[in-house]
């Protein structure tokens, strides 16, 4: 991020930015802090972003996302993080075979990921943790944070031990953690139970 002191009619605060790609302002800032979006400082500090990074940023960002549109009402959705394109082609063979009523989406870095999740809200996450920028983990962690997003079911796939999600800070109350390579009939078994669940609410 750069610094400048020169005042534009052409640039947004972090807020309506937020309002502008329908997100967050944490995620606006994340955004930001990683170098997604282009912004600038003032003296005081307070960030300003230039109106073409915020177009530039929905164009190119996959505002529509991957892996299909926005879920149908009343049918049950997915989200899937996962930064190994081989991965996740595995993940559409195996859910295309499966037949699930589930609208399926996937992006492959975590900022994309909190983008998805504002704009369409999954009833189900599927997170891998080990990925560059925001991990899994960090993903994972920010929609805890926020209790309107209680009800999402959220299983971690990841290769990393239990060990080694220890030093992490452990798996977090309420998710489901699959050790990579993914046993096939345990996954579907998952999401059975989470699609059965939300059918009946």
């Amino acid at each position: 991020m750069k610094t400048s002191n020169s005042p534009s009619d052409e640039v947004c605060t972090t807020q309506k930015a937020a309002e502008m790609l329908g997100i967050s302002v944490t995620s606006v800032q994340q955004l930001v802090e990683a170098g997604v979006i282009e912004a600038w400082k003032t003296k005081g500090g307070h960030r300003r972003i230039p109106l073409a990074a915020i177009h530039a940023y929905k164009a190119s960002s996959g505002a529509q996302g991957q892996g299909g549109a926005a879920a149908e009402p009343g049918e049950p959705s997915v989200l899937i993080i996962e930064d190994n394109p081989m991965q996740r082609a595995l993940y559409e063979r195996n859910l295309a075979q499966w037949g699930l009523p589930l609208n399926v989406r996937l992006c492959d870095n975590g900022y994309q990921a909190l983008i998805e999740i504002s704009r369409y809200r999954p009833d189900i996450l599927l997170a891998d943790i080990v990925m560059e920028g925001m991990d899994g983990y960090e993903v994972i962690k920010t929609i805890l944070g926020y209790p309107e997003l209680a009800d999402i079911h959220i299983a971690i796939l990841s290769s990393m031990s239990l060990q080694d999600l220890e030093k992490r800070g452990g798996i977090p109350p309420g998710v489901v953690f699959f050790q990579k390579p993914v046993n096939p009939d345990e996954l579907r078994g998952y999401l059975r139970a989470c699609i059965a669940q939300k059918l009946r609410n």
